[in-house]
């Protein structure tokens, strides 16, 4: 079994693939995001078993493993048109494999407590509908702790880190701009300062460096104009946690709506 790579993705804004926003988004604005999340299970190196996700939009006070068997959708967005609810993603789950995560993670002294009921909210269905819009692949779902510690999170994935030998794809969905306030306003506001930042971060430091930064990650240019509350970059921590010394690389990058957007993966050398 071929060690898995670890992906921390920018899973877009709302339903975003299936709605036109107004300017200054416009038709097509998320479609090179779209395309690249279509052909990302290509790029590995064998199918995986199964998917673990750690989605910006789960926060648990203890660490929180999904072990549904068939997870209901969660549809944790509002004011989109009513065709977005009925966006179905009929994933099994995985208890076993839950059951494995919350293993390792204990063995690392890491809390953890169980969850039958979660379901798949947007941050795991809107990606995951276009990179398996069959859903025939299991999804295992792992919250953050709700202190959003990125020391504690890169520590969180390392724990992890043996699933990827186990035939399992690991991801943290997020965003790697992620301020409502001013998402809507066509301006850079510090984006492009600060994802130049992230791309420096992961792709061009050695593994040490790499989480010394991530853990001051709010001393980065733009920081906090890019992540006023850093839960859409805390699975950034995990994914790089559960990297260990592979390198980083930038898959994606384009700009949507003004703002600078990119995802990234890493790599066994």
């Amino acid at each position: 079994m071929k060690r898995q790579p670890t992906f921390y993705l920018t899973h877009g804004g709302g339903p975003c693939f299936w709605i036109e926003f107004p300017e200054p988004f416009g038709p097509g604005a998320y479609e090179g995001l779209r395309r690249y999340l279509a052909g990302l299970l290509r790029t590995l190196p064998e199918m995986p078993r199964a998917v673990l996700i750690v989605s910006a939009h789960w926060e648990e006070s203890v660490v929180t493993v999904s072990t549904a068997e068939s997870p209901p959708m969660l549809y944790d967005y509002y004011g989109f048109p009513p065709h977005t609810y009925q966006l179905k993603y009929p994933a099994r789950g995985a208890p076993d494999i839950a059951r494995r995560a919350e293993s390792l993670l204990q063995q690392a002294s890491i809390a953890t407590r169980e969850d039958d009921r979660r379901g798949f909210d947007h941050g795991v269905f809107v990606p995951m509908l276009v990179i398996d819009r069959e859903a025939s692949l299991p999804v295992v779902m792992v919250s953050m702790r709700g202190d959003l510690d990125p020391a504690f999170h890169l520590a969180m994935g390392a724990a992890l880190r043996p699933l990827r030998d186990e035939g399992l794809l690991l991801i943290g969905s997020g965003s790697s701009f992620h301020n409502m306030r001013t998402i809507f306003d066509g301006a850079d506001e510090g984006s492009t300062a600060f994802d130049a930042w992230l791309n420096e971060t992961v792709t061009a430091t050695d593994a040490d460096t790499r989480s010394t930064r991530l853990i001051h990650w709010d001393q980065a240019p733009a920081a906090r104009a890019s992540h006023p509350r850093p839960d859409h970059l805390i699975p950034l921590m995990v994914a790089a946690g559960a990297a260990g010394r592979d390198s980083g690389s930038r898959p994606f990058h384009d700009t949507i709506g003004g703002k600078a957007y990119s995802c990234f993966r890493f790599d066994s050398p």
